[in-house]
């Protein structure tokens, strides 16, 4: 390992240690979306190279990427520093419209010895020209191409992946997601409180980083932010084997009985867990990063009260993934593009509320995830009435006013503008602290510590409050609550409240058996005056 990566790891190490302390904590500025690549027609290859991970292994694997002459075009189109290698964990992204024709070139420049290899699309009807016939769909073989061609007939997220030998393939990394996104919107997603949404965004000079209003032409599936999730594992032996077996057979005659791989896919006992090509603390990292050549998206999510996020969901690997989104339960919408109906009601949804969206191997889901503060029992916001502390000072009213929607949030009239958008109306002026040490009146359900003793350091974000605004009025006898001041927590700076998702297996919260890493991020909810910039 060379001194970079010694450093490199020993950072990690330092930085997840104090993450992984406690599920509510302060993180850098976020970035993600759902990046790809869009058009009508793809030129991929298949190729290696090696993946970094956060212990500093560089892991040999093979992965789909974008063909050399090949002109991306990239979506989001405000992502500026957007690439498209020629090999790449997950595959490029592909991102169509429905109704649209599609055809993707796969060309084989994986080693001789790896025989040939393929693409297949499952819900899509699809015709190949070229290559030769395979067990499951028609193959390249090595330095030819192979030409596949569908109509992508269905809405929603879909998976690609290797169908020829994919107990090897697909875990060596050829695998990747389709987006399609629906020819019509439905016009709930244009009035109603996606107006207001929208109206808060540009307010606060934030972009819109959609690929559409909807995840489907239903009014059930319209949404305000968007994620794209694959999960997947990595059982090194496998990979070593590949490596070295490519190796001791450099230069052999693809085809040639002694030019072929002789893998063991099994016992399986994977050591790294991948959401989108990387583990924690990577994946938190910009989408396109320098560091990550060939494992360009992240895994990254960040919202604001009330938005409604679509979180795409793919599993891409040979196990089942429990994995656990903090804060809320998540609604499905659909399965591999199929809208789940009540079979009462054709014209409403009826997909299951998840505590855990176990992830299964081959399938992709879409669902809608969201966060309000509603029933904490306290302002999250800080707001309070004039009041008289304990120790006699008056503090005049810190008092923007909550106009309670139809569902009892502050979206009504012109409250868009307002940092405390989609507020719960009833916890409004509601104090948090029965003893207040900050500046919040005295009646309410907890008394905070001493924010000097409750925790030290840059890395605690546990302040009950949200927005810069009130961690500033969150000021006491003994300091603020959180410590404020710090280059992890400018008083003036981001303030929000930050959810642990994970895998709910503890071994895949683990980088080579070391905790903290594997399927593990933070999701940050921020109030809407933080400008989430999904931008790199």
């Amino acid at each position: 390992m060379t001194t970079s990566k010694i450093l490199k790891y020993a950072t990690k190490e330092l930085m997840v240690s104090l993450l992984a302390m406690m599920a509510l904590l302060l993180v850098p500025r976020s970035y993600a979306a759902t990046p790809g690549i869009t058009g009508t027609s793809f030129n991929l290859t298949a190729q290696p190279s090696f993946l970094s991970q956060p212990d500093g292994q560089l892991i040999y694997s093979w992965g789909y990427g974008c063909s050399d002459g090949y002109t991306a075009k990239f979506l989001p189109s405000a992502i500026a520093s957007a690439t498209c290698p020629g090999m790449q964990v997950p595959g490029p992204t592909l991102i169509v419209t429905q109704g649209q024709t599609i055809t993707v070139t796969l060309t084989n420049h994986l080693p001789a010895a790896a025989g040939n290899t393929s693409i297949l699309f499952p819900g899509f009807i699809v015709t190949a020209t070229g290559g030769v016939t395979g067990l499951l769909a028609q193959e390249a073989a090595p330095g030819a191409t192979v030409t596949y061609t569908f109509v992508a007939s269905t809405p929603g997220t879909h998976t690609y992946y290797s169908g020829t030998q994919s107990d090897l393939q697909v875990e060596m990394g050829l695998y990747g997601a389709i987006v399609v996104i629906p020819s019509t919107v439905p016009a709930a997603c244009t009035s109603g409180i996606h107006t207001s949404n929208a109206a808060a965004q540009r307010t606060h000079h934030e972009s819109d980083f959609r690929l559409a209003a909807a995840a489907y032409n239903h009014a059930g599936a319209c949404y305000d932010r968007e994620y794209l999730f694959q999960f997947s594992e990595i059982d090194l032996q496998i990979h070593r084997q590949a490596e070295e077996q490519v190796l001791a057979k450099t230069g052999c005659t693809a085809g040639a009985p002694e030019c072929n791989l002789n893998v063991a896919t099994e016992p399986y006992f994977p050591d790294y867990f991948l959401v989108n090509g990387r583990s924690m603390p990577d994946l938190m990292d910009p989408n396109y990063a320098n560091e990550y050549p060939h494992q360009p998206y992240n895994g990254n999510p960040h919202l604001h009260p009330g938005e409604l996020v679509l979180l795409r969901i793919v599993g891409q690997g040979h196990w089942q993934h429990p994995f656990h989104e903090h804060g809320n339960h998540v609604r499905i919408l659909a399965r591999d593009g199929n809208l789940i109906l009540s079979q009462t009601d054709p014209n409403s949804l009826a997909g299951p509320l998840l505590f855990t969206t176990t992830t299964t191997p081959g399938l992709a889901m879409d669902g809608i995830y969201y966060w309000t503060g509603k029933g904490l029992n306290w302002d999250a916001y800080g707001h309070h009435a004039a009041y008289t502390d304990i120790n006699g000072v008056a503090h005049a009213a810190q008092d923007p006013g909550c106009t309670p929607d139809a569902n009892g949030y502050n979206t009504a009239g012109s409250a868009s503008s307002a940092n405390n958008y989609f507020e719960w109306c009833q916890d409004h002026n509601k104090p948090l602290q029965t003893t207040p040490v900050g500046d919040v009146g005295a009646g309410g359900p907890a008394t905070l510590p001493d924010p000097n003793i409750l925790a030290n350091g840059a890395w605690y974000g546990g302040s009950p409050y949200l927005g810069p605004e009130a961690t500033v009025r969150a000021v006491g006898s003994t300091g603020s609550t959180p410590p404020s001041g710090t280059v992890g927590n400018s008083p003036t700076g981001e303030a929000g409240f930050a959810f642990m998702w994970h895998s709910h297996n503890e071994r895949e919260i683990t980088t080579n058996n070391i905790f903290p890493g594997g399927m593990m991020m933070m999701m940050l909810v921020d109030s809407r005056e933080f400008v989430i910039d999904e931008s790199n």
